[in-house]
């Protein structure tokens, strides 16, 4: 028996699907994308400045421009992928059920749902779909009968089971235990271990006895870790070594660190740098801007500098902490200083990293799960020689609009780039900033 065609789709696509991912209009395999005028008046908005949504809607502008070529772009128009459907402009039209009205207000969301009702009154034979990572807005299409998605291209499909870098090994034979203290190494199959992660951690175990060790790639051989300490910070736990051997491992090129508030994860990946900062020209230490709120920086007085301080504040809180394990006559609290006055260490908002060369720097980006997937790839792909990138977040804590536990880029990057010999990542899950902060994470 023949197999049956599979029935073609219309996907109505909103703003914030192509300021997640200017690809987008290439997504959705044989369907046809549509795209409201709407849209287009929105982007015209967002296509000046620095930021990422900036970028995403200049480049879809383009795109835009290169495939209409002659064409008017109220006519379907074929997008350029091998088996692609088409794609074209809904232009302000009246539905019979108009949301507009239903909701008493004309704004650009509303525009939007009259264009997918317009698309499902002209194209009763297909499926029309609205793609919005605007949680509200599908709400609200659903509420009209209008089927909603979320975008769901590089979205992690079961978050919780996500890499974590490490695992538990009990009931290893002692002798083994004891030849990882006296060799420093020891091979898989003596700790049950077959086909090893590369870079992936251990906390092997027989009753009392117990050892920290990696899967080295370049070796083969589980390799013992010790726990050390950076410019005075300690590690307090097996996960908070494993971060720190990670960060200070000269063969391992990028690290993610995943945890909630208080594990450590900043203050690691900062004295972690420091130690080693012989090594690089310089260390960035960035964080993308999110203000609480959804509130513009305009809100703040005075100029560019001093706004930005407050959402800086955190990174100078860890810094301070570090300087302050030394008396301020000891030379490591003088060359941290120097190097801040110097530029060797730089805090800094991550847009003003964007167009940098990053060679030879030690480049930590915090916060990472508000940045998307693509924004991840872009500061990856500027890495060049002698370059190590730290990315550190909390993927449960996100303080952006269109990104969740699982489309945001620091979860991606975690579950993309696993398995690989210059990749390291460590989920740091007790919290030892306080008592008090362990409480409100455990209860609240």
């Amino acid at each position: 028996m023949p197999r049956r065609k599979k029935q073609k789709k219309i996907f109505v696509i909103d703003t914030s699907v192509i300021l997640y991912n200017h690809n987008a209009i290439y997504s959705f395999e044989e369907n046809d994308v549509a795209i409201p005028i709407t849209v287009l008046e929105e982007l015209d908005n967002f296509k000046k400045g620095n930021d990422i949504k900036n970028f995403e809607a200049r480049e879809f502008i383009r795109i835009m421009d290169r495939l209409s070529n002659n064409n008017t772009l109220t006519n379907w128009i074929p997008i350029d992928m091998p088996n692609g459907g088409f794609f074209k402009v809904i232009m302000n039209q009246n539905p019979d059920t108009d949301a507009v009205k239903i909701f008493g207000e004309d704004k650009a969301d509303h525009r939007i749902l009259n264009a997918a009702l317009m698309m499902g009154e002209q194209h009763s034979e297909k499926k029309v779909i609205l793609v919005t990572k605007d949680i509200n807005l599908r709400l609200k299409a659903k509420s009209l009968n209008i089927p909603a998605e979320d975008f769901e291209t590089g979205k992690i499909k079961d978050v919780e089971s996500l890499y974590t870098g490490k695992s538990f090994v009990e009931n290893v034979d002692k002798d083994i235990i004891d030849q990882l203290y006296s060799n420093g190494l020891c091979a898989p199959g003596d700790i049950g271990i077959k086909d090893p992660i590369p870079n992936h951690y251990f906390i092997i175990r027989n009753g009392k006895a117990s050892a920290l060790g990696f899967y080295n790639p370049i070796l083969e051989k589980i390799e013992r870790v010790e726990k050390i300490a950076a410019y005075r910070i300690t590690p307090r736990n097996a996960e908070q070594v494993f971060a720190l051997h990670a960060i200070m491992n000269p063969k391992i090129k990028l690290v993610t660190m995943q945890g909630v508030a208080g594990t450590g994860k900043t203050l690691l990946a900062l004295a972690g740098s420091l130690e080693q900062k012989r090594n690089f020209k310089q260390i960035y230490l960035a964080r993308p801007i999110v203000p609480l709120s959804n509130k513009d920086i305009g809100y703040l007085p005075g100029d560019i500098k001093s706004k930005l301080n407050p959402y800086m504040e955190p990174l100078w809180d860890n810094l301070k902490f570090i300087q302050n394990q030394f008396g301020e006559k000891d030379k490591e609290f003088r060359k941290i200083k120097d190097a801040v006055d110097s530029e060797k260490l730089v805090i800094t908002p991550l847009a003003y990293i964007r167009g940098r060369s990053i060679s030879n720097v030690c480049f930590i980006v915090d916060e990472a799960q508000n940045l998307t997937p693509h924004e991840v790839k872009t500061i990856i792909t500027r890495a060049g020689e002698n370059t190590k990138i730290i990315f550190t977040g909390d993927i449960y804590q996100i303080d952006t609009p269109y990104l969740d536990s699982q489309s945001n880029g620091l979860s991606y990057l975690i579950d993309k780039i696993k398995h690989h010999d210059i990749y390291a990542h460590i989920r740091l899950e007790k919290g030892e900033r306080s008592e008090l902060a362990n409480l409100a994470n455990e209860m609240l």
